[in-house]
């Protein structure tokens, strides 16, 4: 089938995640064409993927929503991934977007030829977009540790979000490596059923204590009958975090607050010994802080064990760390995280058959993180340089859908032109970006997924506030035009 024989589905838009969903339906409700392209079966994003134990959002389930389309039933403050999987699934049902998805269709690579995008899926097919929108996210690529002998373990080994249920987990002894917010949230459920319990520590993290009391039947109640409840709750939440945000980009009383709460709430630990263990060599926001209440209490049950010692290899019967002790496991689990820089597809191609990967050979460099030199018409959400601390990313991702809707508003209707960012202006974007970033507490001291291989940041290095401003609409003197003939 030739080009001109493919059919054109106007705006591609690969995942139906949050930030796919998002863009769907702003795309919809003024009657442009889209087609969303799901590696999986079904919507929900990293809420599909992940299903372990303790699984919640570490940021507040009213303010965790689309601002257009509040839930007045959340029954906790910080929701479980299976509810906010069902909120997406319930959001992607009522706005009609099921019909608009094509569900197990994985994209490995797209071109920018004859004027738009050429896109081949894993499953043999083509298609052509006027424009592709990346909003797969940074973590969805699973992190598998390069640890000697990985295969060998005789037991049950299976990464966080690939959780395997079928696995019974009552009196096992489960060992569980990596200490992020995932392996943190599945310590004190994991506790429950274990009859020894082993977390692998590489580096130590801050905690942060918030906890997640549920909603009681009267408040859920009260908050359906006043809309205006659930509106105001998100109005707080939304404007202590987009203040709150200054704690990492600036060296004020919000950092202080912040590392302060992060401090205190160690000097909790009772054992000295194991206090000392948790204590981070970095200071509080250098990596994503944690927010728990319940970690400290698990780690001091008598058969939760915090294993500091690096691990040297993996055998049959379990890990072996460096100083020669084998620490026999029936489970492994890897709470490993993901490979957060490998943006987007495989492999997308701009102008004069440059890839993004050369493009990036130093480290991401986006325009006001939604768009790149020599990528016509090309958009990521939730991309390289946006504000991906702790925030609300779903707040984050309206912001630049909303950019976004604007840019192919005006590309809508120019026959033989597209539209990218200029060279000048991207490098005017990050050179202030570099200078702000001196500021931020993640150039500190410390190794994390913030960091891209280049060793800078790939952060927004300024505040929320700042964030939504910048976005609120494209300067198009930034932009130009590529005639496509």
């Amino acid at each position: 089938m030739s080009q001109a024989e493919v059919a054109n589905v106007g705006t591609a838009i690969i995942g139906a995640g949050m930030s796919g969903l998002l863009m769907g339906i702003r795309l919809k409700r003024k009657g442009l064409p889209f087609r969303i392209l799901e590696k999986a079966g079904s919507v929900g994003g990293t809420w599909r993927e992940n299903t372990y134990p303790g699984l919640t959002c570490d940021v507040p389930s009213f303010f965790y929503s689309y601002s257009f389309e509040p839930n007045p039933d959340w029954t906790h403050r910080f929701s479980p991934g299976a509810e906010i999987c069902r909120y997406f699934e319930g959001v992607a049902e009522k706005y009609g977007l099921l019909e608009d998805i094509s569900f197990g269709t994985s994209v490995v690579d797209a071109r920018f030829e004859d004027g738009g995008w050429t896109i081949h899926t894993g499953e043999g097919a083509s298609l052509r977009a006027d424009v592709l929108v990346d909003a797969t996210g940074p973590l969805h690529i699973k992190n598998i540790p390069p640890i000697p002998g990985l295969d060998r373990f005789a037991g049950t080994m299976f990464h966080s979000a690939a959780w395997d249920h079928s696995v019974p987990l009552d009196g096992k002894r489960i060992g569980v490596i990596g200490n992020g917010s995932t392996g943190v949230q599945m310590m004190a459920p994991l506790s429950e059923v274990a009859s020894d319990l082993t977390m692998f520590q590489r580096t130590a993290q801050w905690i942060f204590p918030v906890g997640n009391r549920p909603y009681t039947d009267r408040e859920r109640r009260w908050t359906r009958r006043l809309p205006i409840l659930g509106k105001l709750t998100r109005f707080v939440y939304k404007w202590i975090f987009d203040h709150a945000s200054a704690g990492v980009v600036e060296n004020g009383w919000w950092r202080r607050r912040m590392q302060r709460g992060c401090r205190d709430y160690l000097e909790t630990v009772e054992d000295s010994e194991l206090r000392e263990k948790l204590r981070p060599d970095h200071e509080p926001g250098c990596k994503r802080l944690v927010m728990s209440r319940e970690f400290y209490p698990t780690l001091e049950k008598e058969h939760v064990h915090l294993e500091t010692t690096a691990i040297d290899h993996i055998e049959e019967r379990g890990v072996v760390t460096s100083d020669g002790n084998l620490h026999e496991l029936d489970v492994l689990v890897l709470a490993t995280g993901f490979a957060a820089h490998e943006w987007g597809i495989a492999n997308v191609v701009g102008i004069e058959g440059v890839s993004l990967k050369e493009a990036w050979a130093s480290g991401p460099r986006t325009y006001r993180s939604v768009t790149i030199p020599g990528f016509p018409n090309f958009f990521m959400i939730v991309g390289p340089n946006s504000p991906l601390g702790n925030l609300s990313i779903i707040d984050v991702s309206e912001s630049q859908t909303k950019y976004i809707f604007d840019c192919i508003e005006r590309i809508d209707g120019q026959s033989g032109r597209a539209l990218m960012p200029k060279r000048s202006a991207a490098e005017r974007f990050q050179n202030a970006m570099r200078e702000a970033m001196k500021d931020t507490v993640w150039v500190t001291g410390c190794s994390s997924w913030y960091l891209s291989p280049d060793g800078d940041p790939t952060l927004w290095p300024w505040t929320a506030r700042e964030f939504h401003r910048v976005m609120k609409r494209p300067d198009f003197d930034d932009f130009e035009w590529v005639e496509t003939g």
